[in-house]
């Protein structure tokens, strides 16, 4: 096994287009990494870099100790998992699994060995002699992450691999890929556009924007301590509300005002942002952190009119679109309480949780991120 370590990477193309912007980034020994952001952000050009798959234009990139720049991506130890499966429809399972050792010559024995034991990790054992055209999709997708298994690599690499599932088979695939981490402990690195993925599988998250990394740190610290506006609307779903919004304070009090909204805010809170008096910040509130006042009925402030738009309900939760300002936000409320589409209702801000961002930098200027 083997960390990684990205060290000033950077990708520019012929044409000029910079994709990669001087990313620096130390990947545990044994730990899965999870790239997220959105189509575009360079995740997977990053990946395809440590795989040795796309030219590197500046920096270094590391596996071990070693340099890996110019080493050609069968000589890196690591292996790759791509969202299409890339399985040869000729083939058994047996024989594609089998078929990256048989050009490396391996002895037969220990194919065979590989073979069976990366196909009794992923219960692919009873279906060692059908063609990818008898299997599902998920189990074409077992099969390709036991082709990379057999190859035993320092690292594993996953580019969206589970894109090409369906909503329940990637629930199952996910939970799958999570235990083979634990089982193997080998360094993961794992692309996904889809943030409930992220943080649903990974040891930490690298948020993209861009080609630039924008925060790494754990699940739970990235949504409770966004470094800025982007991971803060990107990371959680439904994302949190941001509120264009003014500081003011009245008697020591910090309030933050919008054309309708006068929310008082906690005293801890004013006293990280004194030097914002008058100031114009974007305000961030998580949708659990908004509900109806009649769920809060001892509530004195921070509650005002809106006018409902579409009540969602989830079962165990009911999301609530309303408006305010001629702006759209969104609650996550009990389903007890009776609201539908159409309603004036009171909406009640919970300011113990809310985020402030400073309005031209995006940063967050109360809850500074927590190394994970």
């Amino acid at each position: 096994m083997a960390g990684v370590k990205l060290e000033k990477l950077e990708k520019t193309y012929p044409n000029g287009f910079k994709a990669v912007h001087g990313v620096d980034l130390n990947i545990k020994d044994g730990e899965f990494m999870v790239f997220v952001g959105p189509s575009g952000c360079a995740k997977s050009t990053t990946l395809r870099m440590v795989a040795g798959l796309e030219e590197i234009t500046g920096g270094r990139i590391y596996i071990g100790e070693r340099i890996v720049n110019d080493i050609e991506p069968k000589d890196r130890d690591i292996a790759m998992v791509f969202q299409n499966y890339a399985l040869y429809p000729h083939m058994t399972v047996y024989k594609n699994m089998a078929w990256v050792l048989k050009l490396k010559k391996t002895p037969k024995r220990e194919i065979d060995q590989r073979v069976k034991k990366a196909a009794e990790i992923l219960g692919l054992t009873s279906m060692l002699n059908r063609k990818p055209k008898q299997l599902s999709g998920g189990q074409m997708q077992r099969v390709a992450v036991g082709r990379a298994i057999v190859r035993s690599p320092k690292v594993f690499l996953f580019d969206e691999p589970l894109s090409n599932l369906d909503a329940k088979l990637r629930v199952q695939m996910r939970v799958e890929i999570s235990k083979l981490h634990k089982k193997l402990k080998n360094t993961m690195i794992y692309v996904t556009h889809d943030q409930v993925e992220a943080m649903t599988m990974g040891d930490r998250i690298c948020v993209m924007e861009l080609g630039r990394i924008k925060q790494v740190d754990t699940p739970t610290n990235l949504y409770n301590f966004p470094a800025n506006t982007f991971v803060a609307g990107f990371i959680g779903s439904p994302s949190m509300n941001l509120i264009e919004a003014r500081l003011t304070f009245e008697n020591g009090v910090c309030y933050a005002d919008t054309q309708n909204m006068h929310l008082r805010l906690p005293d801890e809170i004013g006293r990280k942002v004194k030097t914002y008096d008058g100031k114009e910040v974007f305000l961030g509130i998580r949708p659990e952190h908004i509900t109806s006042k009649m769920a809060n009925k001892e509530a004195i402030d921070n509650f005002f009119k809106a006018e409902v738009l579409v009540v969602e309900n989830m079962g165990n939760e009911v999301f609530i679109y309303f408006t305010l300002d001629n702006n759209q936000y969104i609650a996550r409320s009990d389903p007890s309480i009776r609201i539908k589409s159409g309603d004036r209702h009171e909406m009640w801000f919970d300011t113990r949780y809310v985020h402030l961002f400073d309005r031209k930098t995006k940063q967050n200027l109360i809850h500074k991120p927590k190394t994970g």
